[in-house]
């Protein structure tokens, strides 16, 4: 089972209103780099475990969410703390990137 979880607009503001680091993949299931993505969201999500919060949002289905966030191209990987961007990542990202840049900020 993975400990990746699906935000919805709904589900957004307590999931990033968290203490923790909240890394969300902006994605939807037509992009081929996307799914090669969710592997390595699932290895970072168990690699860094409850001292994170590893995220995805399906543009399709939450457009506001990815206006929001100014998703041009998916995959866009975004690290929220506190409630703010802390970083972004436009592309297929290797884990050890993503687990060092969610320890980078207390993961």
């Amino acid at each position: 089972m993975s400990d990746v979880i699906h935000l919805t607009t709904g589900a957004f503001p307590k999931a990033t209103s968290q203490p923790q680091p909240v890394l969300i993949d902006f994605w939807a299931p037509w992009c081929g780099p996307c799914r090669m993505q969710g592997p390595i969201l699932d290895e970072v999500a168990k690699t860094v475990g409850p001292k994170a919060i590893v995220a995805k949002v399906n543009v399709d289905e939450e457009p506001m969410l990815a206006s929001q966030f100014g998703v041009q191209s998916i995959p866009t990987l975004v690290i929220l703390k506190d409630g703010r961007i802390q970083q972004r990542f436009v592309g297929v990202q290797p884990a050890h990137v993503l687990t060092n840049a969610l320890q980078q900020m207390g993961a």
